[in-house]
């Protein structure tokens, strides 16, 4: 199991500010028709998400992703295991004031407009009419719905697209401190899928803590600080993407021509055979291609040495059988 610096303990060591934690959390529905039948849908989750972070939460559909995340929002009781959230036991009711949440497939009241729709989640949080009128139009220019036509449209007449939008303003509209997302760039086309991970990025700027379920891998990869893999509800991995991928600037390099022992300096496991080489450059790049050039050697191919996240995402499942080898 790959797991790298995490546990509720943890949180204390490493001087950060645990805001979501789970110690064994599991889930077990029971179902068939005498309830006789047990599906795990969580099993014994352990996890810390810090302060100011942006955690991804990656898997399979039907992983136990939207069942971690319904947990820990107190829409689903745990089987077994506790959790805690900005401190407080799960089912807090002072916590929710505190916390966004987008679902996956999420069903408003159609016969409102965006911007009646907004008021009225507003209205729940018990947030002055003054603060909506100022609060509202930003958030509505924020996911793009800021057109006259758009916000004063029926949600009916919305597009799944603009629902997602819609849908992002009110995970917002209390100014969280935690926002979970569960699938934020369903049914997003490619400008919509920049928008939410431009706001993302902007909440992570303001200091909020984000925790999000995708399948969307090259999205988590560009935003995430940290990401968990869950598999048929088990928690195989998790930690930054250095630590679970390798640095970012690890390259290895082909080449022929130069001398081996200059070579050695900027690649300490150099292969030299019959005047081509290669390996994994230590080092900065300029200056190995300076020192290349200097020798009057020659580069054949330089590639990053980590593999990307999806390469990564799959070789975890297949090595724990999850799906069939290739």
């Amino acid at each position: 199991m790959t797991f790298v610096e995490d546990s509720p303990e943890g949180a204390i060591v490493l001087g950060r500010e645990p805001v979501v934690q789970t110690y064994e959390l599991s889930k077990t529905y029971l179902t068939g028709f005498w309830l006789n039948q047990k599906i795990e849908s969580l099993k014994n989750c352990t996890l810390t998400v810090y302060k100011g972070e942006t955690f991804g939460l990656l898997g399979q559909n039907g992983a136990g992703k939207t069942t971690l995340l319904k947990t820990l929002l107190g829409i689903v009781r745990p089987t077994s295991g506790r959790a805690t959230i900005l401190g407080e036991p799960l089912g807090d009711r002072t916590v929710k004031q505190r916390i966004g949440y987008l679902p996956e497939n999420a069903y408003y009241y159609d016969n409102l407009t965006g911007w009646e729709f907004l008021q009225m989640t507003a209205g729940l949080f018990e947030i002055p009419e003054s603060v909506q009128k100022e609060r509202i139009p930003l958030l509505l220019d924020m996911v793009g719905l800021a057109q006259s036509a758009a916000k004063k449209k029926q949600l009916r007449q919305y597009s799944k697209g603009m629902m997602q939008r819609i849908g992002m303003a009110q995970a917002l509209i209390n100014d969280p401190e935690l926002v979970f997302l569960d699938e934020p760039m369903s049914g997003l086309d490619p400008m919509g899928r920049y928008q939410i991970r431009e706001i993302i990025l902007s909440l992570k700027e303001q200091g909020k803590t984000i925790f999000f379920n995708s399948h969307v891998l090259s999205d988590v990869e560009m935003i995430c600080d940290r990401i968990a893999i869950l598999a048929q509800g088990e928690l195989i991995c998790i930690g930054s993407l250095d630590e679970l991928l390798g640095t970012a600037d690890l390259y290895y390099v082909k080449g022929k021509g130069g001398n081996s022992e200059v070579l050695k300096k900027w690649i300490p496991d150099l292969d030299f055979e019959e005047n081509s080489w290669k390996g994994h450059l230590q080092g900065e790049l300029q200056d190995f291609v300076a020192s290349i050039n200097a020798m009057q050697a020659q580069i054949i191919s330089l590639n990053l040495a980590r593999p990307s996240l999806e390469d990564f995402f799959m070789q975890q499942l297949r090595q724990r059988g999850f799906v069939a080898s290739s």
